[in-house]
């Protein structure tokens, strides 16, 4: 069980650290250097590999984690899952609405802000779930 220990421990660090690094200092300073415009076009390619990251370190966690905590596990099965759905569905959704939204249309504008503010809030679920996955470790 120690090297199953390891791996769960290992990979929601991982997990945790990828997203709290990425929310706290990639896409702030992406917007801090960049002209909007830029910044936009540079987050919309970091995007595709940051979800599998999520999808892949979450996953990973969740086959350690199930004979050692079903409940932990579900959790990071339930995170590989929005991440999966966030990279395939959500995100070309937002792409498609924002090029809407810069060519004019008001109504893609309203749908880009709420799918963007969506997506913020499951990313927030996401990073809130594997910190406390990564917190039950120690207690």
């Amino acid at each position: 069980m120690t090297g199953l220990l390891t791996v769960a421990l290992f990979a929601t660090a991982l997990l945790f650290g990828g997203m709290a690094f990425f929310a706290a200092v990639i896409a702030p300073s992406v917007f801090r250097v960049l002209p909007a415009d830029m910044a936009g076009r540079f987050l919309r390619g970091v995007f595709p590999p940051y979800y599998l990251w999520v999808l892949a370190t979450s996953a990973a966690a969740a086959v350690a984690l199930y004979p050692l905590s079903p409940l932990d596990a579900g959790i990071m099965v339930v995170i590989a899952g929005m991440a999966f759905w966030l990279r395939q569905v959500l995100m070309p959704r937002i792409n498609a609405l924002s090029d809407r939204a810069k060519a004019g249309d008001a109504e893609a504008k309203r749908g880009f802000d709420l799918s963007h503010r969506l997506s913020v809030a499951a990313n927030l679920l996401q990073m809130v779930a594997a910190g406390a996955v990564l917190g039950r470790f120690f207690l």
